[in-house]
């Protein structure tokens, strides 16, 4: 039993080290694109275009544009994570803070290559806060609550979603670039590796009154014999999370 209240915490500080990595990374990647001066992704040219509007840090602005877009979440019924939480905060947060240590980037041979690297970082990012499975993002919610609100497709939601977050920002003077189009094209297969490489093992268990250290470490709990017969299947409350807790 010891043994595997110890595996269980270990995965879980794992998971919480994933997380809070990944979301502080996801920040230091976006600042880096903003540095690039070569295009933002889409609720980075949101964000720029809302802190030139304002004279606010993008880092806060995409603090209250998170917290906005979370309570969008209520009529929705879409029931938060602590990774949707944190995301509203950490990711500004490590946006203002990365900025303030990395100036400003001159000459386009310095500019491509910081770029690169913030688009690769943001990939990275996704997979590592991904993997950690306690809550989509905010905006990632939003979505999922418009499809089941509206009955329309994921991927009409979400390009609806996109486009308009796009043309706002542009028309507030957000940047759209090169960046902006090889985000969209290598963002998603980035993201997909990352997630492989950052997958989190279940959590191991032993069978109830083994103590067996040689067991593998897939082994789980027996499950007892259902009772002969049709059984009712439980349907999950509506508004559930999206990722396990």
């Amino acid at each position: 039993m010891s043994r595997t209240t110890d595996r269980r915490t270990t995965h879980l500080t794992r998971r919480l080290v994933q997380l809070y990595a990944g979301l502080t990374l996801y920040g230091a990647s976006s600042a880096l694109l903003v540095r690039a001066e070569l295009g933002l992704q889409s609720w980075g040219i949101l964000h720029q275009g809302l802190a030139e509007l304002t004279g606010i840090s993008i880092g806060v602005v995409s603090i209250i544009v998170a917290a906005i877009v979370l309570l969008l979440w209520i009529p929705m019924r879409q029931r938060p994570g602590l990774g949707t939480v944190s995301n509203v905060f950490v990711v500004g947060l490590a946006m203002d803070g990365t900025l303030a240590l990395v100036g400003e980037v001159d000459g386009l041979g310095a500019r491509i290559p910081v770029m690169i690297l913030g688009i690769v970082l943001n990939g990275a990012a996704t997979g590592l806060y991904i993997a950690a499975r306690f809550g989509p993002g905010p905006r990632d919610g939003l979505m999922t609550g418009l499809n089941q609100v509206t009955g329309r497709s994921i991927r009409f939601v979400r390009t609806a979603i996109e486009v308009a977050v796009v043309v706002t920002g542009v028309l507030l003077g957000g940047s759209l670039g090169a960046g902006t189009v090889l985000y969209t094209l290598t963002i998603g297969p980035l993201a997909q590796f990352f997630l492989r490489v950052f997958r989190l093992p279940a959590p191991t268990t032993t069978t109830t009154g083994s103590s067996d250290p040689a067991l593998p470490t897939s082994t789980t709990a027996a499950t007892p014999t259902p009772p002969a017969g049709p059984a009712p299947v439980a349907t999950p409350p509506s508004g559930q999370a999206i990722l396990p807790q």
